[in-house]
This record gives structure tokens, sequence and C-alpha cells, in this order.
């Protein structure tokens, strides 16, 4: 479901982006060294935005370092890590083990038993450091099966489960910003699923999979409706991120939150239009 909150290269300073890639490779780099070549592989553009945010928030001491690895094997690049990049990478793969368990537990998919498998003892000990996190991400998914399995009409409802999920994951301290940055990632959960449905309307119509937003595609205005349920999941996540005393690394956070989000349905809206007007002329030339 993750890949849709990034940064907008085109509107970044060019320190500001190689400073949030720096962040994406100590992230990658820390799973690497804390879960191996499987851990690796679970790395999202979306939990960096995470970790700018809290290393912002609560100014933690930063470790710059420069290496080679896989992807980049001639060239060193910067990699930027700190307590707050530890925390994240257990986060993603409490997330990964459980997206695991749920392909095995909902479709028998036995790359999802092998990935909750080898994940398995990772996540007994990510468990242990932060129950509270583990118990509320659980506890979210589990609602959301259980809405998904009984078809759950309301929009609200179903992406609010995940967006319970974001906000346990936001809220690394208990403290003075615990509700401010709940919110934040409330919201923020709620605009990923909401996008991530509207992404895969086609996909889920031709498998006659469900999804909250497939009986009114079809209507006059859907796309509008959709860009308007966004825009106020975002109008009040943004609302509550400004409530922040967020300074370091402002511009790359105002970017993601208010640009970079929306790149993923801009895309979907273009590729729609070209399918509609490929679709046309072919229907055209028939005739």
């Amino acid at each position: 479901m993750f890949g849709y909150v990034n940064v907008n290269k085109a509107e970044l300073k060019v320190k500001d982006f190689f400073k949030y890639k720096a962040y994406y490779c100590g992230l990658c780099k820390t799973l690497h060294q804390k879960y191996g070549r499987l851990g690796q592989m679970t790395l999202s553009y979306d939990m960096t935005f995470l970790i700018i945010l809290l290393t912002s928030l609560y100014e933690s001491e930063t470790e710059k370092s420069a290496g080679r690895c896989i992807t980049h094997p001639v060239r060193k690049h910067d990699t930027l890590t700190n307590e707050i990049t530890g925390y994240v990478a257990d986060m993603n793969i409490a997330l990964s083990y459980h997206h695991f368990l749920d392909d095995w537990q909902d479709e028998r998919n036995i790359l999802g038993l092998t990935g909750a498998k080898a994940l398995e003892g990772a996540y007994k000990k990510i468990n242990k450091r932060y129950p509270r996190q583990c118990r509320e991400i659980s506890e979210a998914l589990s609602r959301l099966a259980q809405y998904e399995k009984n078809k759950e009409e309301s929009m609200d409802a179903v992406a609010g489960c995940f967006g319970e999920l974001m906000a346990a994951l936001f809220t690394y301290k208990e403290d003075r910003w615990k509700g401010s940055l709940q919110k934040v990632g409330f919201y923020l959960g709620k605009y990923i699923y909401i996008l991530d449905a509207y992404d895969d309307i086609e996909k889920d119509r031709r498998h006659g999979s469900y999804n909250p937003l497939l009986e009114g595609s079809g209507r006059e205005g859907f796309q509008e409706e959709c860009r308007g349920m966004l825009t106020m999941m975002m109008a009040d996540c943004t609302g509550e991120f400004e409530k922040l005393p967020c300074l370091q690394d402002i511009d790359i956070l105002r970017n993601i939150l208010y640009d970079g989000v929306w790149i993923k349905f801009e895309q979907i809206n273009k590729k729609r239009t070209k399918e509609r007007l490929d679709a046309s002329l072919e229907e055209g030339t028939k005739v």
C-alpha cells in the first residue's frame, strides 16, 4: 500500500534533495544491518518521511557517513542515521511482518508464509521493545480485515483503520507532541488508503476484489469527489503538522506534504485520461 508519500524533486533545492536521499539511504543501511537483505527489501520512501519528521521534531543527533552499496557500487553516497532511523526500521519490519501474515491468512499465498516465517523472530523482539505500537498495528489491521471481509461501504470507516495504524507509528514517545503526531499520522494514513483504493479501481474491477470506491467510480464527477476527500485529509494533516515546532529540514517536510503526496494522484489521472483517449480513437477507427 505504500509508495505515495514522496518528494516533488522538481520543486526541491538540490541540497535538500540529496539530504532527503541520504536519509533514505540511511534507512536502507540500517535495515540491512539489523535485518539483512530481506529487511532491506521492505524499504520505502514513505517511511523516510517519518524519519525526517521525528528527527526534526526531537532534534536527534544525526551521524553522516559515506559508502557504497549494491545499488550504488561505483560512487560513494551519503547516509544519515540516528536513533529515529532505528525506530523506523523496526516499525518497517513490524508492518512487513503483518503484511506477509495477512497475505498468507487471506490468500494462502506461499510467499506470504515464507516472508512471515522469515521475519517472525525479528518481530517478536520488536514487539518486546515497542509493545504499544505492535498491539495498535495489529488491532487496526484486524479491524480493517473485518471491514474488507464485510465489504464495508463507508470509506471513512475503512480508511480510518489505516489512519489508526499510522497514528501508532507516528507516536514515537508519550510526550507533549503525542496528540499532534497521532493526528498527522492518522490523516496521512487515511489519505494513503483512499489514494491506494483510487489507484486500484481498475485492477479490483477486473479481479472482482473489494474496493469501497468501486460502486461510485462510474458516475460523473467521481474524480473530483476523490480529489475532495484527499484534499480534506491533507488539510487536516498539514494543519496538525504546522502545530509542531519543526525547523530542521522544514523545506523537505513541506515539499512532501504540500506537493509530493499529490504526484501519484496526478499520474493516475494522466494515465486514465490517456487510456480513455486511446480507447476513443480505437473505437473511431473501427467505425
